[in-house]
């Protein structure tokens, strides 16, 4: 996480966001010890990087449980919500860095010739 010093309710929040409270910055509020009358627009204000750092690592993270999905659906007969599954598991998995790649090779029987630079 990030270098700025985090006091204790913080650092608790922090670990709740992406545990007992699913994501949820309400819950997590409540679950750190705050009070409910506390905005949870100024917490997540002041904690938006080490929250998006969390949520780069929780993608990072869920992104092996996107692969598995991809390959379950691939040798099930069931399809049954398998469209829906396999676009969540290739976004998750987009997210997590690991993007689909073309390869593209060019053979040509006729050499190809390099032209002279343009003379300005």
């Amino acid at each position: 996480m990030s270098t700025k010093n985090l006091n204790e309710k913080q650092k608790l929040f922090l670990e709740v966001l992406f545990e007992e409270a699913k994501g949820c910055p309400v819950t997590a509020k409540k679950l750190a010890g705050y009070s409910p009358t506390y905005s949870t627009t100024t917490l997540t204000s002041a904690l938006a990087e080490e929250i998006s750092e969390l949520t780069h690592k929780f993608i990072a993270q869920s992104s092996t449980k996107a692969a598995y999905t991809m390959f379950d659906v691939m040798g099930t007969d069931d399809l049954l919500g398998a469209k829906e599954r396999m676009a969540a598991a290739k976004d998750i998995m987009d997210r997590a860095g690991f993007v689909k790649t073309e390869k593209v090779e060019v053979k040509t029987e006729i050499p190809l010739f390099i032209l002279p630079a343009k003379n300005t």
